[in-house]
């Protein structure tokens, strides 16, 4: 099992390890800050090493209880512990835009009545689409990026939390956002909620407050059918 130093402290951006199997290129840790990937946020990059001895994780990924580092380059077998270092900047970004695509969710939700059918980011822009059942316009474009906008800047805090199943299952606005979803074997719900706005069953990373996010330029829009839309935009 990896112990996931990033549910705790999403801010954490080095940590020390010992090395539960080396095989190759691929390194499974005791512990790491390194995000395996999932809900449309993708897996982390960063560096693993020790003394002289340092390789790039270009990719992470989950298998199991286990997170599996994947490196640009094998390292010797005879290593038995490893200093991570993240890619901060791009970890960073990860988690202003996730951010960013909860106050949008929370946003279209309260004020229209639309739910999100998926999302997706990258570290220069992300994407959501939704099941809008009103009108879609030019000028609803235009106010859900202004209430948007104005729910990051009122600097609301991004708290995160457990609840068992069954509790996590009563709270509508996580039915909202398909806690029902989760896999049965599952008893324990992280949530992240954007105080105010919106509640999510979510294993990602977030920034602690939204004024860390910036602002949300809506740079493309478009209708994908009758009733699913989707919003494409970056952070300013």
């Amino acid at each position: 099992m990896t112990e996931e130093l990033f549910l705790r402290d999403a801010y954490l951006e080095e940590f020390e390890a010992k090395v539960l199997s080396l095989s190759g290129r691929e390194v499974v840790l005791d512990r790491t800050a390194f995000y395996p990937g999932g809900g449309g946020q993708p897996a982390d990059r960063g560096t693993l090493g020790v003394g002289p001895i340092e390789a790039n994780v270009v990719d992470t990924r989950r298998d199991g209880g286990r997170i599996v580092h994947v490196l640009e380059r094998a390292i010797p077998e005879t290593v038995r512990e490893l200093k991570g270092v993240l890619g901060w900047e791009r970890r960073y970004a990860h988690m202003r835009y996730h951010t960013a695509l909860h106050v949008l969710s929370g946003v279209i939700w309260q004020n229209f009545g639309a739910k999100v059918t998926g999302g997706q980011m990258r570290a220069d822009r992300a994407r959501m689409d939704f099941s809008f059942p009103k009108e879609w316009t030019a000028g609803v474009v235009r106010e859900i990026e202004r209430l948007a906008n104005e729910a990051l800047a009122e600097g609301r805090p991004v708290r995160v939390y457990e609840l068992p199943r069954e509790k996590a299952l009563e709270n509508p606005d996580l039915i909202r956002t398909q806690v029902n979803l989760v896999p049965e074997r599952v008893r324990v719900v992280r949530v992240v909620e954007v105080e105010g706005i919106d509640a999510q069953a979510d294993g990602g990373t977030h920034v602690a407050n939204t004024r860390e996010v910036g602002e949300i330029e809506l740079t493309a829009h478009k209708s994908k059918g009758r009733q699913n839309k989707r919003v494409e935009f970056v952070l300013r």
